[in-house]
């Protein structure tokens, strides 16, 4: 099988190899990140109630995965709800994809970069 420049190798083992492609990895860090209270959505992107009506696919968007030779690098621009503290809010969405994105896949995350993108006035505490 030709490599595939868009996905990450997980296992390669005699049986075969399991690859994982970017998409399913922004995927991850997507819901990871919707999921913190504060978030109000990912930038660029719809709100969490709509992802079920238009597909999952959205939710990757804001996102960008940089392969290293070891580990990946995470960039998240998201939409911060007015009211809430953005270094908080940074430091438990950077906990959060880390963690969601290593505990499925077991890849290594070196790093997970935040951009508060907006304050959304609409959504507030």
């Amino acid at each position: 099988m030709a490599e595939d420049r868009n996905t990450v190798v997980i296992r390669d083992s005699e049986e075969g190899s399991v690859r994982v492609a970017d998409e399913v990895i922004a995927i991850i860090a997507g819901l990871a990140a919707t999921e913190v209270e504060g978030v109000s959505s990912m930038a660029g992107n719809i709100t969490n109630e709509l992802v079920g009506k238009l597909g999952m696919r959205n939710l990757s968007k804001g996102i960008r995965i940089e392969m290293m030779e070891d580990s990946i690098e995470v960039y998240i621009a998201i939409n911060i709800a007015y009211g809430y503290n953005i270094p908080d809010v940074s430091a438990k969405v950077q906990e959060r994809v880390k963690t969601a994105i290593e505990n499925m896949t077991g890849l290594t995350i070196s790093v997970v970069n935040v951009r508060i993108a907006a304050v959304d006035m609409a959504s507030e505490k």
